[in-house]
This record gives C-alpha cells, sequence and structure tokens, in this order.
C-alpha cells in the first residue's frame, strides 16, 4: 500500500469525511496537502532532498536545508527547485505534491520527512507521543497546541503560508491524523528505510 492509498482511505474513513470535497490544490483536500505539505517540509528542511536539489545554500533557509530553495525558504519555493517551473504546473501546492511524491524524491520525501518529524518532536520534549506513533501500540494524542510545539511554530506557519490555510485549521487537521498517518507508514513499529520508503511513493 503506498502513500497516496493511505491517506485516500484515511480521507474515506469516518474521520476522512468530515474533511469535505477537496478545495483546489490539484484535486488534494485540505487534510492531505496538511499531511503531504508537513511531511515535504520536514524533509527539505532537514537536507534529506539535498542529493536532488544541489548547489550552495541561500540565506533565509535553515543551514541544513537542502539548496536551490529562494532566500525566502518557502515551502512553495523549494518544492518549485525540485519540481522545475511550478508556474506552469497544474493544481499548485497539491499539484506539486503529487508530482513530488509520484518522481524519484518519493522515497526521500517520506523517510527524510519522518524522521525529521519524529526528531524535532522529540526535541521538543513530545518524544513519548512521537515513539507511539511509530510503534504498533496505540497512538498517545497531542492538542493542536501541544502538536504545534512539538513540530515546530515555524515549520506550522510555513507550511499554513503555502497550503493558505489558517494556521488553527492546519493544526486542527495535524493533530487528528498525522498520527494515524505515522503509524501506517511505520509499520515495523520502526522509521522505514530509504528501500521501504520508496515503494510506499509508488
Amino acid at each position: 500500500m503506498g502513500l497516496m492509498d493511505i491517506l485516500n482511505g484515511m480521507q474515506n474513513g469516518p474521520r476522512g469525511q468530515q474533511q469535505g470535497a477537496p478545495a483546489g490544490g490539484g484535486g488534494m483536500s485540505p487534510m492531505m496537502m496538511a499531511l503531504l505539505g508537513l511531511l515535504a517540509y520536514k524533509a527539505v528542511k532537514g537536507g534529506a532532498l539535498g542529493n536532488i536539489l544541489g548547489g550552495g545554500s541561500s540565506p533565509g533557509v535553515d543551514p541544513r536545508a537542502p539548496t536551490g530553495a529562494s532566500s525566502g525558504g518557502g515551502l512553495g519555493d523549494i518544492l518549485g527547485g525540485l519540481l522545475g517551473n511550478t508556474q506552469a504546473m497544474p493544481g499548485g501546492l497539491g499539484g506539486m505534491l503529487g508530482g513530488l511524491l509520484g518522481g524519484a524524491a518519493g522515497g526521500n520525501v517520506i523517510s527524510g520527512g519522518l524522521r525529521n518529524l519524529i526528531g524535532d518532536m522529540e526535541e521538543n520534549g513530545q518524544g513519548d507521543a512521537a515513539r507511539s506513533w511509530v510503534s504498533n501500540g496505540p497512538n498517545q494524542s497531542l492538542s493542536p497546541n501541544e502538536l504545534g510545539n512539538a513540530l515546530g511554530v515555524e515549520d506550522v506557519d510555513a507550511v499554513a503560508r503555502q497550503t493558505g490555510m489558517p494556521r488553527d485549521q492546519i493544526l486542527s487537521m495535524l493533530s487528528q491524523h498525522l498520527p494515524e498517518l505515522v503509524n501506517q507508514l511505520t509499520p515495523n513499529g520502526r522509521l522505514p528505510t530509504e528501500g521501504e520508503a520508496s515503494h510506499l511513493a509508488t
């Protein structure tokens, strides 16, 4: 089962139905854009895609981040560096995310995004919750505010800006769906290897 199958299953499940119909973004629902946007941002910011972007670092971007992003460091700019001329790509951010995950970088987005997501949560005092999502036991829930602090306020704000959704809406969706996404992307109770993540991306 691939990442998009997992997301579609979550969207069509009892909790996913409350997200409503897709709102722009190349047919992606707001829930899918929030989850994929966060995963992609964590992967890019953490340097997981540096071998694809290449080049030198840019001011305004995390020093560990891969290069090729504009000085603003926005998610759209970073993904634009991966996907070429995004202005010509239909579907806006949703189209970019779909293209990214369907391409060769998909495995890096999943493995790097998960690794940096869990690492940030551990650094910000929510390691127990993060480990519960990865393990095969029950997922520990976090309130939207707790999750926002665990993920990093700046990162959540960046995803909110690029998706065009209010920060509160992003955090509400992430608090409902992120634990289950991480759980399904770690079926063996551990973070996937790049090879395993590549299979998830297909």
